[in-house]
């Protein structure tokens, strides 16, 4: 499913137009964003958790030539799924 087809079936289960139920979309994705940038986590009840993690300094390797370098220490958004949401997709099958 891409981004197109989700705000096609949120806009029929809600009873919005597309336009409207993109906008929202959109919205929520943005406060999603904006609250991680700002060091937040994000709880969904029943859906799961976003937060940031950080990634300390660390050795790798150029893979075309072998050499080691070093990754800098970086920051990355995480999702951890809720009990409802993995209870739900071990349902399926």
């Amino acid at each position: 499913m891409n981004k197109t087809e989700l705000i096609a079936a949120i806009a029929e289960d809600t009873n919005l137009s597309k336009a409207d139920a993109g906008r929202a979309f959109d919205s929520a994705l943005e406060q999603l964003s904006r609250a991680l940038v700002r060091g937040e986590t994000v709880q969904l009840i029943g859906f799961g958790t976003f937060s940031v993690a950080d990634r300390a300094e660390r050795t790798g390797r150029n893979p075309s030539t072998g050499e080691q370098i070093t990754i800098k220490a970086s920051k990355s958004a995480k999702f951890a799924a809720g009990k409802a949401l993995k209870d739900a997709i071990n349902q399926v099958g």
